[in-house]
């Protein structure tokens, strides 16, 4: 049974994470500080191969048995999250890093980290290949995420080419479903509680900006497949075939959710992406993989575990 370390385990993707690999047969150590997690998204595990470890990750990792596999998915993700806590999400992206890296260098285990489609920053090419460098303003807003994660790229890079450990990056682009917190912040869950509670949903700008949204379950699947794989170079891990306006998108949930909540718009965040799709060329090629739910597929899916009765569905 191989044994799975995954930081940020009672987060969003984390907590999906451990679901995975305990259906395929791992045993999992959940490490988390609770600071954008909760033991909500994990109550339900029951296995006797998992367990939790309540710590933070800018302070060395010690585990007391052998591990196989490190997924290191702590972060401050979210924009409310990094802008209220700017230099906590500096550190877990520098120190955090260095801490999972040691680990794995300590236990001899793959280790894989999730980077972001933020290391893009606003994008001059579209859509988004692995080789693109980026545009990101280090001393905007968020510049404390995303040059967290490119750090944490370059960091697991090096690691990989002077200390021999076996590594991986994986590039998460906008992802959705159930266990984001009510309070993200993100456009999905923002839009789907508003639609859901009959308030306005909240656009900003003028909504023509794009993201790519990817249902959990697809993501999670890529991402346990490209920690089996022998592939150290950055991978996407995101769907390209649902790269909606933000405008769409409120519309979208609109029509799915059955609400008569209106579209109000407001001013546009500083620095905020203009457009975001992946070229997932290289994923389909190193890993066989390819996202399989579509947009309204993944919504109905996110309110029927949100116990909710839709109108129209």
């Amino acid at each position: 049974m191989p044994t799975s370390v995954v930081t940020g385990g009672a987060g969003f993707l984390g907590s999906h994470l451990c679901d995975r690999l305990l259906a395929e047969g791992h045993r999992v150590v959940c490490v988390d500080n609770l600071e954008t997690g909760s033991l909500e998204n994990i109550a339900h595990i029951k296995a006797d191969e998992f367990s939790f470890v309540y710590h933070n990750v800018i302070e060395p990792i010690s585990i007391d048995e052998p591990v196989d596999y490190v997924f290191h998915l702590a972060a401050l993700a979210s924009p409310v999250d990094y802008l209220r806590a700017p230099l906590a999400s500096l550190k877990v992206g520098s120190y955090g890093t260095h801490n999972a890296l040691g680990l794995a260098k300590w236990k001899r285990a793959r280790f894989l980290i999730s980077s972001t489609s933020e290391v893009y920053g606003d994008p001059q090419v579209h859509p988004q290949p692995e080789t693109y460098w980026g545009n990101v303003n280090p001393i905007g807003p968020r510049g404390v995420y995303d040059e967290a994660k490119r750090y944490a790229e370059a960091m697991t890079m090096t690691y990989h080419a002077q200390q021999g450990v076996d590594t991986c990056i994986a590039r998460i682009f906008n992802t959705y479903g159930p266990r984001m917190r009510r309070n993200d912040g993100r456009a999905s869950v923002n839009f789907l509680n508003q639609a859901l509670e009959g308030k306005p949903l909240t656009v900003y700008g003028d909504g023509s900006q794009t993201r790519s949204l990817c249902y959990v379950d697809d993501l999670i699947r890529g991402i346990v497949m490209l920690a089996l794989s022998g592939e150290h170079l950055p991978v996407n891990l995101g769907n390209p075939d649902h790269e909606v306006t933000m405008l769409e998108l409120a519309q979208t949930v609109i029509r799915v959710t059955g609400s008569t909540s209106e579209i109000v718009f407001e001013a546009l965040p500083t620095d905020d992406p203009q457009v975001r799709r992946p070229d997932i060329t290289r994923a389909r090629q190193v890993l066989g993989w390819e996202p399989e739910i579509d947009l309204e597929e993944g919504l109905r899916r996110w309110l029927a575990e949100l116990g909710r009765e839709t109108v129209g569905v």
